[in-house]
């Protein structure tokens, strides 16, 4: 599709209608809380993957509930000092992939640490290995409506529970520099970004590619392209139910997390993506509260954004920061 959002010089101004909780910092505050009264629990287990160049650790650490999740460490070979730190998210239905996949940042001289999303992996990529124990209400397919009946039941205050918890566990290792913490992912990777952007205090940098999760009433009603249509389509079913749905929703939406966005963002968005229309991102983007952040805007391309073209934005842009 050619473009279908609002105009570049609207987006530039666009706010979101959403609304926000009155009790959004307490709700994650508790959340969070509740997850660090179990311990840590961090395990770097080294990995033969056959690579000469970049020695990779399986990692276990508790996240929500307890419940084990799964990422992979992957250090450049030979690493003796403690490294810059780039923690990945992964893209919707995506799992952490195999122990070799993806050695862009651990090849730039970095350690590289992505997590596995729990319940998901099994729809594109090398895979996933977090389950997700917990079980919810009525759903659509997929993962956006599951515990849409209330906050506390939500997946996605499960897997950004998981988020922070990663970054704790990542920066525990010897060879990972705290100070020089770095969040990135693309779509719902980027929507982690934004959550954790918020909640962990003291990254150096994030980089949100295209980012879901953003500017709920906005998107279910813009785009008919899942996951966002998971929602109308549950809704669609389920009549009368919208009102509570938007205010679930509204717990994990990026606007109200850039609302609190404690670092330096680089973020980027295309113009013809129906998955993550561009003006959820720049609901996102306008509303992120630290001054200096920048947007990358890709006139012609889907969701695909940048692509190549913009990891090489990002590794110029992050030898600022990390």
């Amino acid at each position: 599709m050619a473009l279908f959002d609002l105009p570049l010089s609207e987006l530039r101004a666009h706010r979101s209608e959403s609304t926000e909780p009155e009790d959004f910092d307490a709700f994650w505050d508790a959340t969070l809380r509740e997850a660090r009264a179990h311990e840590l629990a961090v395990r770097f287990e080294p990995v033969e993957s056959g690579l000469a160049t970049v020695e990779v650790y399986d990692v276990t650490f508790a996240g929500f509930g307890g419940h084990p999740v799964k990422g992979w460490l992957r250090l450049p070979a030979g690493t003796r000092e403690p490294l810059p730190l780039v923690v990945q998210f992964i893209g919707y239905g995506g799992g952490r992939g195999l122990a070799h996949e993806d050695l862009l940042w651990a090849s730039t001289g970095r350690a590289h640490f992505v997590m596995d999303t729990r319940g998901q992996g099994s729809v594109w990529g090398g895979g996933g290995g977090t389950a997700d124990p917990v079980g919810s209400g009525p759903a659509h397919p997929g993962f956006l409506t599951r515990g849409i009946d209330a906050p506390e039941n939500h997946y996605y205050r499960r897997v950004f529970t998981d988020a922070v918890r990663a970054i704790e566990a990542a920066r525990s290792h010897p060879l990972t520099d705290a100070a020089r913490t770095v969040a990135l992912g693309h779509s719902q990777g980027g929507g982690i970004t934004l959550a954790v952007g918020a909640l962990v205090p003291d990254l150096a940098a994030v980089a949100p590619d295209v980012p879901f999760l953003c500017d709920f009433p906005r998107a279910i009603t813009l785009t008919d392209r899942h996951p966002y249509r998971e929602v109308g389509l549950f809704l669609k079913t389920h009549r009368g139910r919208t009102a509570q749905a938007l205010r679930t929703l509204s717990y994990f939406d990026g606007v109200h997390f850039a609302a609190r966005g404690r670092a330096p963002a680089l973020f980027s968005t295309a113009l013809e993506d129906e998955t993550c229309p561009p003006s959820t991102v720049f609901a996102a983007f306008n509303s992120w509260a630290h001054p200096d952040k920048t947007i990358e805007v890709y006139e012609f391309n889907d969701h695909e954004g940048g692509g190549p073209f913009h990891d090489a934005v990002k590794m110029r842009w992050l030898r600022s920061y990390a």
